[in-house]
């Protein structure tokens, strides 16, 4: 073979290992779109493919790393429609690799997912809609981008007429922030999540009200040690109330979700609260505790929802700066979401949030709302792989082409096309992989996590810095390795700028001691297309010590070893 012909082939190799050849969709426009944001038990799974080119299609459903059943297709006019039936077992996350041929040639190959959930909420992708204006025509993109994205629930943020009155009397109408809002668009809305299998949950604050309220109950506010009541946002046009149980403000607020939850096809509640006060007085001077309050109003809110909504209904709580996690993580919430401040600055600490939730809940779900400027490519990469590899979700989109990048939502950013790929591979991957991430799993030991040698590669520190993050989750037959990548990263703050990507890293050898018989071990990575599907690693165990070498290691790569055994 000629010098030419030999880098030809070991180009075309890397670029293959790496996703980036022209059958991963570089010149073919692939759409996935599965017709529900999650299934459940016996609900068949339909899913349109959309090419640019192309006469037939093979598609391939795996589970983690076992490959279930191949689908024919003829694209007829573009398009394709795949249907399967899957097994009823729940939580069970699938996926999907569509190779696209035309004639006998394969001219692309696109990657996604779907799975199957009891309730959105034992596997949240936590969305969001902040538009509710009269004149909203876009149902098409709003849909697509909710499913291609696998988005399964949906925060409508700011909807409400005022704080303490959340239906208005007329339609249209101007919120708080004399925003023009239409009910009949919130409506329209809810409908359209509904049919994608997507659920509605409607934002509430557990103790704004506007100031004009305060001042027609003002022995209803919650008050500093001076008597005067607290506030909130500019020009304090919100004034903080009192929670208590068995304070008017409280059986006036619970009112208010009864009533929504009669009045509209909303699925439950989200409560916010601002994160300061921690505590006050109420009109009589006894002391509130605010940390003692807000789980027993979750309680409260979350037996309205039952009454009405029955086991369907979900109860949320935004636990801001991580306050007061301890304290409301037992609670009567469906998950922990925790909307994350200073001083939680590091990526560490967004995975140790993640961890912390879901052992104080039992293993509830977390989400994780933390704003992260979609330009900031990489802070959002390393960001969610950190999230990700933890357990937990990320809520960072709804809105179409969006990401959050400010707690007040309606200022979302707006992804650029070529971000659109990668963005969506990290939602296909924690879809496809639930099952070793984050449902039937539970945050790794400490032992194991120190236990993770890749020989020269420093894996351990106070911070990121210069070296591979091992995050370990376990299962009742297997363990599952991910390695986030910080080698040559500029800096260690998911909310500071982040302008250099981690150096590629090859061959990593990867050592550990093992007690148990090994079955398989494979990875997976969302950095290409390429790597999406579970690729087996050969090994080798000498005197307990398990070795493989995985052959690259980009931003995130999630290693699976199975045990033989069921200890």
């Amino acid at each position: 073979m000629s010098r030419v012909r030999q880098s030809l082939l070991t180009l075309l190799i890397l670029c293959f290992l790496q996703g980036s050849i022209l059958l991963a969709t570089d010149s073919l426009q692939i759409t996935i779109l599965p017709d529900k944001g999650f299934y459940r038990p016996n609900q068949p799974v339909r899913i349109l493919v959309r090419t640019d080119a192309g006469t037939h299609l093979e598609a391939r459903i795996t589970y983690l790393a076992s490959e279930l059943t191949t689908i024919h297709e003829t694209i007829v006019a573009g398009e394709a429609t795949l249907i399967w039936q899957p097994p009823p077992e729940t939580p069970r996350g699938y996926g999907l690799s569509v190779d696209v041929y035309d004639g006998d040639a394969l001219i692309a190959t696109q990657t996604s997912a779907f799975d199957v959930l009891d309730r959105w909420i034992d596997a949240p992708r936590y969305g969001f809609l902040s538009n509710f204006s009269a004149g909203r025509d876009d149902d098409v993109a709003t849909s697509e981008w909710m499913r291609l994205h696998h988005i399964n629930g949906v925060q409508f943020y700011d909807w409400q007429y005022r704080w303490e009155t959340l239906l208005p009397d007329t339609d249209p109408f101007e919120d708080g922030l004399g925003r023009p809002q239409s009910m009949t668009t919130i409506r329209h809305l809810i409908d359209l999540l509904h049919a994608d299998g997507i659920a509605a949950m409607p934002y509430t604050a557990i103790y704004g009200a506007s100031t004009a309220f305060y001042h027609q109950h003002p022995t209803w506010g919650l008050f500093d040690a001076q008597g005067n009541v607290y506030d909130f946002g500019e020009n304090s046009f919100i004034s903080i109330m009192n929670p208590a149980p068995g304070s008017p403000w409280n059986q006036h607020l619970l009112g208010e979700f009864a009533d929504v939850l009669q009045n509209t096809a909303f699925d439950g509640i989200h409560i916010d609260q601002y994160g300061s006060p921690k505590n006050g007085q109420d009109h009589d001077g006894n002391s509130v505790d605010l940390a003692e309050v807000m789980p027993q109003f979750i309680d409260q809110a979350a037996m309205v929802v039952q009454q009405f909504r029955g086991d369907e209904g979900v109860t949320l709580f935004n636990c801001v700066g991580n306050w007061p996690i301890d304290a409301v993580a037992d609670s009567e919430q469906d998950a922990a979401y925790i909307e994350v401040w200073s001083p939680y600055d590091s990526y560490l600490d967004l995975g140790r949030i993640v961890s912390n939730a879901e052992a104080l809940g039992h293993g509830k779900p977390v989400i994780i709302p933390a704003y992260i400027p979609p330009e900031q490519t990489i802070n959002w990469r390393l960001a969610n792989s950190i999230i990700l590899a933890s357990g937990g979700t990320h809520l960072e989109t709804g809105e179409p082409e969006s990401m959050l990048a400010d707690p007040y939502f309606p200022k979302f950013g707006t992804l650029s096309a070529d971000q659109q790929p990668i963005f969506r591979r990290y939602y296909d991957f924690q879809v496809r992989y639930e099952n070793v991430l984050a449902t039937t799993t539970a945050a790794g030991s400490d032992d194991l996590h120190r236990a993770v040698d890749l020989g020269d590669i420093r894996t351990r520190g106070i911070t990121a810095r210069d070296r591979v993050v091992p995050i370990v989750r376990s299962g009742e037959s297997f363990d599952t390795f991910s390695l986030i990548n910080f080698v040559g990263v500029d800096q260690t703050n998911w909310n500071e700028p982040t302008a250099t990507i981690p150096t590629v890293l090859t061959n990593v050898d990867f050592r550990i001691t093992v007690a148990r018989p090994i079955q398989a071990i494979w990875a997976a990575s969302p950095d290409s297309e390429a790597s999406m599907n579970a690729t087996a690693l050969p090994y080798t165990i000498h005197n307990e010590v398990l070795q493989f070498t995985l052959p690259e290691l980009n931003y995130w790569t999630m290693i699976v070893v199975e045990y033989a055994d069921d200890h």
